[in-house]
Formats: C-alpha cells, sequence, structure tokens
C-alpha cells in the first residue's frame, strides 16, 4: 500500500521563518545552474516536504505545485509591521529613523547593504528593540546601547523581515 503524501504549499510569508530562508538561500546559491535541484529546494524549505519522495509525484501535481511555489517565491513586497512580538515581549520599529541613535546608524552603516542575507538578523535587532512607553499611535523603545542579538530575529517570520526591508530601502533612497 502507498504511502499517502501531504504536501502544505505555503500561501504566505508569515509561515516561513529568517531561519528557513536562509537555509533555502544558501541551497539555491549552491544549486543555482540546476533548475531540477533548484525546484527541490523550494519543495523542501518551503512546504517542508521530504526529498525522497519528490520523484513519486505525478506529474501534474509536480507542475501545479512548482507554479504555485514560483509565484509565492517572488510575492515579497510587505508592509511595515511596527510591532512584533519576541518570547512575549512587545518590540518596536525605530519610532523615528531621522532623529535615530548615532550608534545605532553607524551600526547598520558597517553593512554594506540592506539586504536579507546572514547579517540582516542583526539589523533587525537595532531596528527594532522594546517597547517601553506606549500614547495612542506614538511610543517609545529602549534605547540604542550597541547590543546586538540578531539570533531572536532567526525565528520571526518572512512578512516582517520583508516589509522592514523595503520600509528601509525606500526610506535611504529618500534620505
Amino acid at each position: 500500500m502507498k504511502k499517502e503524501l501531504t504536501i502544505k504549499v505555503p500561501t504566505s510569508w508569515n509561515g516561513v521563518t529568517l531561519k528557513d530562508y536562509l537555509a533555502l538561500r544558501k541551497d539555491m546559491e549552491t544549486y543555482k545552474d540546476d533548475d531540477e535541484a533548484l525546484t527541490a529546494c523550494l519543495f523542501h524549505h518551503l512546504c517542508h516536504f521530504p526529498l525522497e519522495y519528490l520523484q513519486q509525484l505525478d506529474i501534474d501535481t509536480y507542475i501545479a505545485i512548482k507554479a504555485d511555489l514560483t509565484r509565492f517565491f517572488n510575492k515579497i513586497e510587505h508592509p511595515l509591521q511596527r510591532f512584533i512580538t519576541i518570547d512575549g515581549v512587545k518590540y518596536g520599529f525605530e519610532p523615528n529613523l531621522s532623529q535615530m541613535a548615532y550608534g545605532a546608524y553607524v551600526d547598520i552603516s558597517k553593512y554594506e547593504t540592506l539586504e536579507i542575507n546572514d547579517k540582516w538578523a542583526e539589523i533587525m535587532s537595532i531596528l527594532y528593540r522594546p517597547v517601553i512607553k506606549e500614547s495612542g499611535a506614538l511610543y517609545d523603545t529602549k534605547g540604542y546601547d550597541g547590543t546586538i542579538d540578531g539570533d531572536k530575529f532567526l525565528d520571526v517570520s518572512m512578512d516582517v523581515h520583508w516589509g522592514c526591508l523595503f520600509f528601509s530601502t525606500i526610506y535611504k533612497r529618500t534620505c
């Protein structure tokens, strides 16, 4: 009797963590010249589908899922999420980039580009800090003290990361 295979194709980046995305990007770089391997990477990292079962899929299912994954993978524009919660702590995006602490600005400037790569989690730990005070739509975050803890941002979903990247990139172009 054949084992029933279930494939859960993501429909939103909120189900994909930065850690998963970085692993996918690493494999995609490794296999960049092999279209079949690139597709296998998408199935494995985004659907958590065991690669040993990939060849058992019927061709129509394989083609349909591949098309869905390709469309999904290219849908990366998301709004900035001003607040996120990590381990029960509410974090807020830098409330006023034009008045960002000099140390935070210098630390972000050390990164050559704003892109989602192995250093992106560190940038996120500079831009998102614990909220210490809220009043309506206004809020204050903990002052920047030079502490960079990117590890806590590895399990944050990619919709948050994409929104921050697009906002930061647009902001950087207007400054």
